[in-house]
């Protein structure tokens, strides 16, 4: 009996029959992009987070909830960015 994940795997390779096997510079590359990108969110993550710190211990609910609000979006265009980059690589271009 095969695993969900297994299931998963052969309905994905099925979507796209024409997609070739990566290389390994391929999967480097895509290794260093998740890790450049995964520090790139810590870091703004930090940041942000040292200024919604600072406007909690001033009860200032409006800047919170657009530090709040700036933190989902900067993670989304990141990980947005890093998705756009990684799918260049699996197309073979830089």
């Amino acid at each position: 009996m095969k695993s969900a994940y297994e299931l998963a795997m052969e309905r994905l390779k099925g979507s796209e029959p024409d997609a070739a096997p990566l290389s390994s510079e391929q999967k480097e590359r895509l290794a260093e992009l998740d890790a450049r990108y995964k520090a790139k969110i810590a870091e703004r993550e930090i940041f942000l987070r040292k200024a919604f710190d600072e406007a909690a211990e001033g009860n200032q609910h409006a800047e919170l909830e657009q530090i709040r609000h700036q933190m989902l979006n900067e993670r989304s265009r990141l990980e947005d960015e890093r998705e756009t980059e990684k799918e260049r690589v699996r197309r073979g271009s830089r």
